[in-house]
């Protein structure tokens, strides 16, 4: 439950009176004297609100109010002012002060201010629990598995496609995974109990195409490498487009369809109608990171599927797993991971195959740096300074592993 306040005064005996009455009141006072002292306690998930003096020596009450907003700007921030200080706490206001309150304050006013700000935190905390409650169960956190900042973003564009409703393009290499995506996508989407009809471009034909629209009835119809789709489909796919607009069209393509439409191959009004909503499908090189995870889901059904004990994933197997090159994508890697869980393919490795100290030893320090980005959201600076690293050290690490803060941003 909700219940701490972070009371910050640097009068120690309006502090501690203070923190009695919230005591009293069955709350819990976390108290400090300063800036230096609160500013520890400031978080994300800090389960209260901060009640806060304005003026202190060093930094005041309006630098608290601009960490906390920096840090989560739904986080309530109470400010306390002298007598006749009013313009003062009016600033505080504007600044993004939940409230403020003149000293002295009587206690029922201080507790109807601080329970009211109270109850605003636990309704913005329990809905992003919520929220990320939701994100674990739906169908882009069960099917598009990894936990790199890139894997998110891809969850997230799926989830945006789904709450759109327009058709929509998807971008990917091939052995990606752009299947699976339309997949979430329909399942994301309000047409989840209908129909999901999926067809290869090449074989489909203007009187196919009508059938397939016809299965779909209201659902989704996916079509795998739409770049393939002869002319006169393409033609047929851009009336039925305008004449059955309940069926929802995602198309997949590892091909640069603007090329297409300028080499005269792929119609442009067709073009133009796919990419309305676009979304791009990361390679396996674009998140290494994810490999042991996506490795091990794989040996997991693969076993489950065969009714096959799970093999040990040994530590040397995964190092050598993020090293190599995978131009087939997750396909190749589900590949891999059926072969190693029938006993053959990735655990058998000649000598000549073991990763030496460097090899080990940069696949650490890339985990490392993406974990410190990851925390830190993005920020580079924090991320260098939590790494204890020289900003220059730091972002040439970044450059030598491909790694860039801006896709850690959340």
């Amino acid at each position: 439950m909700t219940r701490k306040v972070l009371l910050v005064d640097d009068d120690r005996a309006v502090r501690e009176a203070l923190g009695q009455t919230l005591d009293l009141a069955g709350l819990l006072p976390v108290l400090a004297g300063s800036y230096i002292e609160a500013k520890d306690h400031v978080s994300a998930d800090f389960p209260g609100v901060i009640l806060s003096d304005i003026r202190m020596p060093g930094k005041d009450g309006f630098a608290l109010l601009d960490l906390a907003r920096k840090v989560d700007p739904e986080l309530p921030v109470i400010l306390l002012t002298g007598e006749g200080d009013v313009p003062t706490a009016v600033r505080g206001m504007a600044g993004g002060a939940f409230d403020f309150l003149e000293k002295p304050c009587a206690p029922r006013d201080l507790l109807a201010v601080v329970e009211k700000a109270l109850r605003t935190r636990a309704l913005v905390l329990e809905n992003r629990a919520l929220r990320r409650e939701l994100k674990r169960g739906d169908a882009a956190a069960r099917m598009l598995v990894g936990q790199s900042p890139v894997s998110e973003a891809l969850r997230d564009a799926t989830r945006a496609a789904a709450r759109s409703g327009a058709d929509v393009l998807i971008t990917g290499a091939p052995g990606a995974g752009n299947s699976k995506v339309a997949e979430v996508i329909h399942l994301l989407s309000a047409a989840a109990m209908r129909a999901f009809v999926k067809l290869p471009a090449a074989t489909l034909m203007p009187d196919a195409l009508e059938a397939a629209f016809a299965r779909a009835d209201g659902g989704t119809l996916y079509i795998d490498e739409v770049a393939d789709l002869p002319q006169p489909a393409q033609f047929a796919l851009l009336e039925l487009l305008e004449t059955k607009p309940a069926t929802r069209l995602v198309a997949g393509t590892y091909r640069d369809l603007g090329a297409e439409v300028t080499r005269g191959t792929f119609h442009p009004d067709l073009y133009w109608k796919l990419d309305v909503m676009r979304v791009r499908v990361p390679s396996l090189a674009e998140r290494p990171e994810d490999i042991p995870q996506l490795f091990r889901h794989y040996v997991q059904i693969a076993c489950e599927q065969s009714s096959l004990p799970m093999p040990e994933i040994t530590p040397e197997l995964t190092a050598r797993l993020m090293t190599q090159a995978w131009p087939g994508n997750a396909r190749a890697l589900m590949s891999e991971a059926m072969r190693f869980a029938m006993g053959v393919g990735a655990q058998e490795e000649d000598a000549g195959d073991n990763l030496g100290l460097a090899e080990r030893m940069a696949i650490v320090e890339r985990q490392l740096l993406s974990e410190a980005l990851t925390r830190a959201r993005g920020n580079a600076t924090e991320a260098a300074a939590a790494l204890k690293l020289p900003r220059k050290t730091f972002y040439d690490k970044l450059a030598r592993h491909a790694l860039r803060p801006e896709d850690f941003r959340t």
